[in-house]
């Protein structure tokens, strides 16, 4: 919606996260078959290449990793055509509801494996997490998993401080006060052991390399479109670990099950506005101005379509 996304061409059909039922399978597909409940993964994966084999799946070099509503057309339609079904869909356990698989298809992955896994928090640790949007909401519910001394959310939006408390978080910070200072304050001085970005812009990194602790981890989750700063003279001597990286949906089985099991109860909360496919443009006028709306995940619904036979080329490989 920034632009930040060149690759994506006009006209693509946007979206990259679905729960739906599938329809037609290609002769290939082994996993999934016509009326089964599907979660449509944002990453999808060949199995074959070097990065699958190394569950790498956002970098796969078969035609697949981010694809959807980014190189071909995405999941904001009636009907989806899916590549690699086998490896990139999953069929839902009957206690799991749309509503919470959807949360899997992207933001809780991207916040448990780029933030959480990436920062490797632990026991006791400090996580500061900067960004209380959908992805640093789904950190800071998969970093309690670990049980972390405190996580500290940051988020100068007004409605983004009781929704990181309800996830899970200790300590937030809004717009008035000062998070450097507030790190320093409850670690004595040393700084954050894991500090998280999910915003996706400068100033944020910045922050967040400014609050980390000497050897401590900066795991940058946000998406960015502009040159970042990277202050080398501060940071050279102090042992920190800066970490990057595309989702790649590798626990998204495990998160599954989780979800399946109420292990992961504060993540519904996620859902704050419901709209049907007739409302698109309502759906994203609301998500543009989030800090308005206090929008955070906003779900399109669809009733269930009848069976329908699609063309050859429009089927699942």
């Amino acid at each position: 919606m920034k632009g930040d996304v060149p690759e994506v061409r006009p006209g693509t059909v946007l979206g990259h996260e679905a729960v739906g039922e599938v329809v037609e399978t290609g002769a290939g597909v082994r996993s999934v078959r016509p009326g089964d409940r599907v979660l449509v993964s944002c990453i999808t994966a060949c199995g074959r290449c070097r990065f699958c084999r190394e569950n790498r799946f956002g970098q796969c070099l078969g035609e697949g990793g981010w694809i959807l509503g980014h190189l071909i057309d995405g999941t904001q339609a009636e009907y989806v055509r899916v590549p690699f079904a086998d490896l990139s869909v999953h069929p839902l356990p009957g206690p799991v509801s749309s509503e919470d698989a959807v949360l899997l298809a992207d933001i809780l992955p991207t916040g448990y494996e780029v933030g959480v896994l990436s920062g490797r928090v632990g026991p006791g640790d400090t996580v500061a997490v900067v960004g209380a949007g959908p992805v640093g909401l789904a950190t800071i519910a998969t970093a309690r998993l670990y049980t972390p001394g405190r996580v500290i959310a940051v988020d100068a939006a007004p409605s983004r401080p009781e929704a990181a408390r309800a996830v899970g978080a200790d300590v937030t910070v809004g717009a008035d006060e000062d998070p450097e200072a507030l790190v320093g304050d409850l670690t004595g001085g040393l700084g954050a052991d894991v500090v998280v970005e999910a915003v996706g812009i400068p100033e944020t990194f910045e922050l967040c390399t400014r609050m980390v602790r000497p050897g401590g981890r900066v795991a940058n989750v946000g998406v960015h479109g502009k040159p970042v700063a990277l202050h080398l003279e501060s940071l050279w001597s102090k042992d920190v670990t800066i970490t990057t990286g595309l989702v790649d949906t590798y626990s998204t089985p495990l998160l599954l099950e989780m979800t399946a099991a109420g292990r992961l109860p504060a993540v519904p909360s996620l859902v704050t506005h419901r709209f049907t496919p007739s409302e698109m443009e309502a759906a994203y006028d609301v998500f543009s101005r989030a800090a308005d709306t206090g929008a955070l995940k906003v779900v399109v619904g669809a009733p269930t379509h009848d069976a329908v036979s699609l063309p050859a080329q429009e089927r699942a490989a």
